[in-house]
C-alpha cells in the first residue's frame, strides 16, 4: 500500500486555527486571568468578599485588619456589619469581641472584663455611651483601661475585683490624686449610693480607701455640693477620717474620728496623733501651708480641751470627731493651746 505524502503547505493549513478556535481560546484566556485577579484581590476588598462568612467593611474592617484580622484575638466576625439601635453607630461582632464605630468616636474594639462591664451597663446605650479608644495598658504593666464617651472602665487581674468605670465629679477627683498610680489605687466597685449619708460613694483598692460625691444635703460637712475621700484603716487612736471638699472651693473640712485612746492620749501628743491621723487619708491637695498651720491648731485646740461627756452618743465632749476647717485663720500654737482663747471660740476661730 501507498502512504500519501502531506505537503508542508497542506500541513501548515491543517494546523492552523479556524476563526471559531481563536475565540475559544481568548475566552479561556480572559477566563484564567479573572481567576488571578480573584485570587490576588487586595485585603482592602474583603467588604466585599466577604470574612468567615460575614460582610467587615469601612472603618471598621480598617480596625479588624489592623488587628490582624482572623488571626487577632477577636478571631472571625460572627455578624454582618449592623447599624447601633440608636442610630449613631456602626459595628460588628467577633467571637473574642465587638468592633463599634461612630462619625465621632472612630472604630475601636470592646472585649474581655472591660467590654462585659460595659455590656452590663447597657453598651452604647448605656451612661457610658460609644469607646472613644482602644484598650490599653496602664503604667504598672498589668491594669488596663478603656475610655467611652461617658468615662473610663479599669481593670487589674487582682486588685479591681472586676472591671469599674469612674466618671463624674469622683473620677475628676481621683484623677487629681493620681489616677491608679495615687494614694487611692484602682477602682473596686462601681459608684453605689449611701443612703445614710445621701451620697454617692466608690471603694478603692489602697487602705480601704473610698471616694464620695454629695449633692449638698446637711449631711456632715457637705452643705452644699461636696466630693471626697474616707479612710477606715483605723490606728490606735483613730477609727477612720473623712475629708469634705466644698466643690470647687479648694477648701477642706477634716474630721478624724478618734477611738477612747485617741481621746485621751493625744492630749499630751499633738504630734503622734496628728501622724496618725495621716495614715488613713491622703493629705488634701490643695491645702497652703497657712491652712496647713491653721488645721493641726484646731486638732491640737480639740485635742487638749476634749473631756468625757456621759450626756453624748460618743461619750466625749466633741462628739464622734473633731471637725478641722482649712478657711480659719492661722492663730498660733499659743493661742491655740490657751485656757483663756478657747473658752472665747471653742476652737472655732475665725
Amino acid at each position: 500500500m501507498t502512504r500519501r505524502r502531506t505537503s508542508r503547505t497542506e500541513a501548515s493549513h491543517r494546523l492552523r486555527p479556524g476563526p471559531a478556535a481563536l475565540l475559544r481560546s481568548a475566552a479561556v484566556a480572559c477566563a484564567a486571568a479573572l481567576v488571578a485577579l480573584t485570587v490576588q484581590a487586595p485585603p482592602a476588598l474583603a467588604d466585599d468578599a466577604g470574612i468567615c462568612g460575614h460582610q467587615v467593611g469601612g472603618d471598621i474592617l480598617t480596625k479588624y485588619q489592623e488587628m490582624g484580622g482572623e488571626t487577632s484575638p477577636l478571631g472571625c466576625p460572627t455578624t454582618d456589619e449592623l447599624t447601633t439601635p440608636n442610630g449613631r453607630g456602626k459595628y460588628n461582632t467577633f467571637t473574642g469581641g465587638s468592633i463599634y464605630w461612630t462619625a465621632t468616636t472612630g472604630a475601636h474594639p470592646v472585649w474581655g472584663a472591660i467590654g462585659a462591664k460595659w455590656g452590663a451597663l447597657g453598651w452604647e446605650a448605656g451612661s457610658l455611651g460609644f469607646p472613644t479608644g482602644d484598650e490599653l495598658t496602664n503604667p504598672d504593666g498589668q491594669g488596663k483601661r478603656q475610655r467611652f464617651e461617658g468615662g473610663t472602665v479599669y481593670w487589674h487581674p487582682t486588685l479591681s475585683h472586676g472591671a469599674h468605670p469612674v466618671w463624674g465629679k469622683i473620677g475628676e477627683l481621683w484623677g487629681q490624686y493620681g489616677w491608679e498610680r495615687g494614694p487611692f489605687g484602682y477602682p473596686t466597685s462601681d459608684e453605689q449610693p449611701d443612703d445614710p449619708d445621701k451620697e454617692v460613694v466608690q471603694t478603692f483598692s489602697s487602705n480601704n480607701l473610698s471616694l464620695f460625691w454629695s449633692p449638698g444635703n446637711g449631711i456632715e460637712g457637705c452643705h452644699g455640693e461636696c466630693v471626697g475621700y474616707e479612710g477606715t484603716t483605723g490606728t490606735d487612736w483613730f477609727r477612720k477620717v473623712r475629708v469634705e471638699i466644698p466643690y470647687g472651693s479648694g477648701n477642706a473640712v477634716v474630721r478624724p474620728y478618734p477611738t477612747d485612746d485617741g481621746y485621751r492620749d493625744a492630749r499630751t501628743d499633738f504630734q503622734g496623733a496628728w501622724a496618725q491621723l495621716w495614715q488613713l487619708v491622703p493629705y488634701p491637695n490643695d491645702v497652703d501651708e497657712t491652712e496647713h498651720r491653721s488645721l493641726f491648731e484646731q486638732f491640737a485646740c480639740h485635742a487638749k480641751f476634749v473631756i468625757e461627756d456621759p450626756l453624748d452618743d460618743s461619750g466625749w465632749s466633741t462628739g464622734w470627731t473633731f471637725d478641722l476647717e482649712s478657711w480659719h485663720a492661722d492663730v498660733g500654737m499659743d493661742n491655740a493651746t490657751s485656757l483663756t482663747y478657747f473658752l472665747k471660740h471653742r476652737c472655732n476661730w475665725d
